[in-house]
């Protein structure tokens, strides 16, 4: 086998962030051509010396599993920080949201007893995910050369998603169906980018749990 076929089957063994992904061939495809070049210049043919090159370097079904799992513990990382970033950061704008708006309209102040304890609830979720996101992402980071099998821990975090947005969907759509807020309230400019930047949160940690279990599953 040549190098480009070699480079090739290898890309298509992998799955993962494209960037990372591309950089591990690139490298494998470098230390190759090196290799090849070192034995042309030794006076074999460039087509002996790629062959020779290859079948040193190991068959693809060797070396790919463990590309995958630099690749899986990747995608883990940007999850990881994904988690990190926007939860908090979901739980802090519509803190301030509800406490600019809607201000002492009365509906607001007639607000039935347990709808503290949901907000609560649901602030909760989020922080403690969020907290479980920056310690993976610590874990996957600076401590992975402690990590024997950081696998599990990339999966745990599709899985924390695959938990929480649900929950938080629920406890969402309740909390919004008995709050009786003024004409217009979801209208205003505030609360409106305060909901894209939620549903766009949402939607990047749904895909990274997706990319994670999936790329999980395969390591």
């Amino acid at each position: 086998m040549l190098i480009d076929d070699y480079v090739a089957d290898l890309s298509r063994a992998l799955a993962g962030p494209s960037g990372p992904k591309r950089d591990l061939v690139v490298e494998a495809r470098d230390s190759l051509t090196d290799t090849a070049d070192a034995l042309e210049a030794q006076g074999l043919d460039r087509a002996a010396a790629e062959r020779v090159a290859v079948e040193e370097f190991g068959e693809v079904a060797q070396i790919a599993p463990g590309y995958q799992e630099e690749l899986t513990v990747v995608a883990g990382r940007r999850l990881a920080a994904v988690l990190f970033l926007t939860l908090p950061l979901s739980v802090l704008i519509w803190s301030a949201i509800w406490h600019i708006f809607p201000g002492d309209h009365p509906a607001w102040s007639a607000r039935p007893a347990w709808y503290t304890t949901a907000t609560a609830l649901l602030d909760a979720i989020q922080v403690v995910a969020g907290l479980y996101g920056a310690l993976a992402l610590l874990a996957l980071g600076r401590g992975a050369r402690w990590m024997r099998r950081p696998v599990p821990i990339t999966r745990s975090l599709g899985l924390v998603v695959m938990v929480t947005l649900p929950l938080c969907g629920l406890l969402s759509l309740l909390v919004s169906a008995v709050s009786d807020l003024p004409a217009g309230f979801d209208r205003l400019a505030p609360v409106m980018l305060a909901e894209v930047a939620t549903s766009a949160f949402w939607g990047l940690q749904f895909y990274g749990a997706v990319r994670c279990l999936r790329l999980t599953r395969r390591a």
